[in-house]
Formats: structure tokens, sequence, C-alpha cells
């Protein structure tokens, strides 16, 4: 029952942000990208949290996501939907192949190897200027107003239309990672986590559940990208680069990598922290890092792992 009352908390919180984030000094974009940031955190979490493989290159399936949408509204055809579904498919098509390549990695083998895939991508877009606007960024476009049919969804002027149009699709994408891992191909994955050579006498085919873990990951991943760049109306190499896979890394471990909810908790605390910090100094990092360090030290767990598990503690 404290499982189910929890969730319904943070659904409420989520739906109701545009107008209790205003009452705190917050704005609507801030909302929107508390909302993806923390999907991207819970996709690098599906394939960390609950398989156990540390991947320090999911920016690159993000950034393929973000400059999938920029691109396609800017040299293709202007349609925010379509740039989705191709930025997406970009990056979950990457994260396929490459994943099938570095597949049989463990440790920190596996986690080099993402980096150094990932700053492939980084140094493409850093270097094509022509297409990508290099260190400038890819800019003259911007989200286009939604066609449904029966009526056109403003997501280009107006900011709360737009912040439920993320919701939406930020709701789906929990509800399916939620019934993956609630099913056998879950349990199998936190087997893996557990113990990969009891899994592996157990006849249960590693290789393949690790790279399905990879590739589903990516998928969030780069929807996450697509619709980070959206909530800018802009996107840039870095986006692509390794240290934005550290902070994806940096907000499940703050949250707490071994929860559902852990990787948005710690994408809220992040993305308030830097908005706040970065307004009064240059430095705001420095802070960043320091409220890291605390987490770690006295909760190892996590904010929300952590409190979970005083919780259940309790008589």
């Amino acid at each position: 029952m404290r499982k189910h009352w929890g969730s319904g908390v943070i659904w409420l919180l989520l739906f109701t942000m545009p107008f209790w984030m205003l009452a705190v000094g917050g704005y609507t974009e801030l909302a929107a990208r508390i909302v993806v940031l923390g999907l991207a955190a819970m996709a690098l979490n599906f394939l960390l949290g609950f398989t156990g493989v540390l991947s320090f290159g999911h920016a690159a399936y993000f950034g393929l996501g973000a400059y999938g949408v920029g691109m396609t509204i800017k040299y293709l055809f202007p349609s925010t939907a379509a740039g989705v579904v191709i930025g997406v498919a970009a990056g979950t098509l990457a994260g396929a192949i490459i994943g099938a390549l570095i597949v049989k990695l463990r440790g920190v083998y596996f986690a080099m190897v993402t980096i150094a895939f990932g700053q492939v991508f980084y140094f493409i877009a850093f270097r094509w200027n022509s297409v990508t606007g290099g260190d400038d960024g890819l800019t003259g476009w911007g989200r286009q107003p939604i066609n449904l049919g029966f009526t056109t969804l403003d997501i280009q002027g107006n900011d709360k239309a737009f912040y439920y149009f993320v919701l939406a699709l930020f709701t789906i994408s929990v509800a399916v990672m939620a019934l993956l891992l609630r099913g056998p191909f879950g349990r199998t994955l936190l087997a893996i986590r557990e113990n990969e050579r009891r899994a592996r006498f157990l006849g249960i085919p590693i290789e393949l559940h690790i790279w399905l873990s990879f590739v589903i990951s990516c998928f969030f991943a780069s929807l996450a990208g697509a619709l980070f760049a959206l909530v800018n109306n802009f996107t840039d190499p870095r986006f692509l680069r390794w240290d934005q896979s550290g902070t994806f890394v940096i907000m499940a471990v703050m949250g707490g990598m071994r929860s559902f909810w852990g990787p948005l908790m710690g994408a809220t605390v992040y993305v308030l922290l830097q908005d706040y910090l970065s307004s009064h100094t240059e430095n705001w990092m420095s802070f960043v890092g320091l409220v890291f360090v605390l987490v770690v030290l006295f909760f190892p767990r996590g904010i929300v792992g952590t409190a979970r598990t005083r919780t259940v503690a309790e008589p």
C-alpha cells in the first residue's frame, strides 16, 4: 500500500507541476526539463540499476535523438511528430548496432567502450559544421504544432500544452518500462544483475538479454533527447559529450539506482540545483558535486532507496 501511495503522490505532483512550480518560483519550461531529464535518467537506470551494466555513453543516443528531431524539422519537413520518430529511430538503431558489438564486454571495459563510441558521434557533430552547425549548435528550427485530426495541439506557443505533451510521452514510457520490469524479462534482468554466472548456468542467454536491455535503454534515452531538443528549440554537440552521460549517472545514483522512481528524484534535485545555483555563481557544478558526494557518503542507496529502506524498517 505504501508503494502505491508513493507512486500516486509522484503522479499527482507531475500532473500539477505547471501550477505549483510557478508558486515556488519556477517556470513551466523548468518543469518540462525535469520530466525529460528524469526520463533520460530512468532510461539509463533500466540498464544500470536493473541489469547491472554501466554505460558512460548514453549521451550519444540522447544526442542522436536531439539532432534527429532538429535536422528533420530544419532540413526535411516541419513536423514535430515525424522529427521525434526519426530521432528515436536514429538513436535506437545506433544503440542496436553498437550494443551488438560490445555486448560481450563487462565492467570497466564495457563502460570505456561506450565512452569511445559516444565520442565518435560527438566529434562528427562538432566537425560537420555545414549540417550540424558545429560548436554553434543546430539553430533556425523550432517545435511545430501537432495536428491530431480533430484538433491542433499548440506546443509551439503554449508552454503548458507542450508540458503535457512531454508528460504524456513520459507516462507511456514509464508504463512500458514498468510492464517490462515486472514481467519475466525484468526478472531475468535482475537475475543477471545479482549473479550472472548462476543465471548462465540456468540456461539464460545472457548476451541476448543484455543487448535487449541496452537497446530498450537507448530507445528511451533517444526519446528523452528528442524531447529535450524540443524544450530548447536547439541542440549542440554538448548533448552528445561524455560528461552528459556522467550527468545521467549522477542523477540515477543520487536518486537511487535500484529504485524505479529514484532517477526521477535525482533528476529533479539536479535540475533544481542547476537552475538555482547557475543564476548565482559560475561555479555551480562545484556545489552540485558536493551535494553528490554527501549523498553517496550518507545515503549510499540514494534518496529514494534510503527513504524506502527506513520506511520498511519502521515497526
